[in-house]
């Protein structure tokens, strides 16, 4: 299986690494790329952040793999890919949910009002959105979902709540997925609406992560949605769901940010000294560097194999599990070993004087435990990989 890139799509990369160093230059630059900010390295969560994604807007990067009628290159979804694995280098917010999920969801599925509405406004990244999946009572089980949509003249009322809605203190509209018909089965009778989040039956409150990453929990009270806002056809909605979710497989798995952190774990090592040794020449942490180092390219491999498997047309759900887990569970591999090397130091946060790294490795302690739910829990990713590519029964 040949993983290497075209000299066309290395030319690519070359010209997204000459736009980021412009970008670099810039006044906003600190406030827009942090390498060492976790989980929301992804997020246009600042006016910044969503500065620097209209940006990218005018440079011709939003859309790429778009038909040419919707505003778009026609490129290989690989270029997408490309594109969100330099941002995450530099921790700049990804091209995803408005480009990936929803642009082509509603390319595929959307009204030609909603096209009309939404598409060149994702491609000047005019527009923020928020995804309401998960339910307290539907998280890893998805087509559980409750929140009920009931029709109403020309309209549909929302009453429920949604849970780790991480978007939604800053997005300006949400794809919100809601059961319109509770006698259907549970994948049948969900459909998929699309909301202003400064609808006045809405309520966010925020949940905070041990990870000091922010999510949301989002109620409904008689939210009022025009009919022209339910995308495609009712309850077909979970169909759209599962394709919003592999339309992102080109752009969600990225490795870069994973060697920035193994290389900032390397220097570390290199200028912390114990007894006057540094800690890179002790044997014992040397075999387990060198141990990180073959998982960082096994996880490589294993995150190539769902770019390999997407650009064939197959949907890597079995790839893309193996990946999410593996690299995950290596994130806190890295960060475990970290705070084992560095001894009681390790344990202190950034606003302590004496920190290691500014307290970087305790906070990607308990920020890598995060990683490893969000997105399908590691024991869920098991399952599929078991069902799905190993063909077990269930028990």
């Amino acid at each position: 299986m040949d993983f290497e890139f075209s000299p066309e799509e290395l030319d690519f990369v070359a010209d997204v690494r000459r736009f980021i160093a412009a970008q670099k230059a810039l006044p906003d630059a600190a406030d827009v790329m942090a390498p060492d900010r976790e989980a929301d390295s992804m997020l246009a969560d600042s006016p910044a952040r969503r500065a620097f994604n209209r940006r990218l807007a005018e440079a011709g990067y939003l859309g790429m793999s778009w038909g040419r009628e919707y505003g778009g290159q026609e490129k290989s979804g690989v270029y997408d890919y490309l594109l969100n694995e330099e941002l995450a280098s530099v921790g700049a917010p990804l091209i995803g949910k408005g480009v990936g999920c929803i642009g082509k969801t509603l390319i595929a599925h959307g009204s030609e009002k909603l096209k009309r509405e939404f598409l060149p406004r994702i491609l000047k990244a005019e527009t923020e959105f928020a995804l309401g999946y998960s339910e307290p009572s539907a998280g890893s089980d998805l087509a559980s979902l409750q929140l009920k949509a009931v029709r109403d003249g020309d309209d549909w009322v929302l009453n429920g709540q949604k849970l780790w809605t991480t978007s939604a203190h800053f997005a300006d509209w949400y794809w919100v997925a809601a059961r319109t018909d509770p006698d259907a089965p549970k994948h049948k009778g969900i459909s998929v609406f699309l909301l202003p989040m400064d609808h006045p039956g809405l309520t966010v409150t925020e949940i905070r992560t041990m990870g000091d990453h922010r999510t949301n929990q989002v109620f409904f009270d008689d939210v009022r949605v025009p009919g022209d806002y339910l995308v495609g056809n009712a309850n077909e909605g979970w169909t759209y769901v599962c394709e919003a979710l592999d339309y992102e497989r080109f752009t969600m798995f990225t490795v870069g940010p994973i060697r920035v952190k193994f290389d900032a774990l390397l220097e570390l090592l290199r200028i912390t000294r114990r007894d006057g040794v540094a800690l890179a020449d002790d044997p014992l942490l040397r075999r387990s560097v060198a141990r990180l180092a073959a998982e960082l390219e096994s996880a490589t491999m294993l995150q190539r194999r769902v770019i390999a498997a997407a650009m064939k047309g197959a949907v890597p759900t079995v790839e893309a599990a193996m990946y999410k887990l593996y690299s995950t569970e290596l994130g806190r591999r890295m960060a475990d070993f970290a705070l084992d090397a560095l001894g009681p130091e390790g344990l202190l946060r950034h606003d302590a004087p004496d920190a290691p790294a500014a307290g970087k490795w305790e906070h990607s302690y308990r920020a890598t435990v995060v990683d490893t739910i969000g997105g399908g829990s590691s024991e869920v990713q098991k399952n599929i990989i078991a069902r799905r590519g190993l063909g077990l029964p269930l028990r």
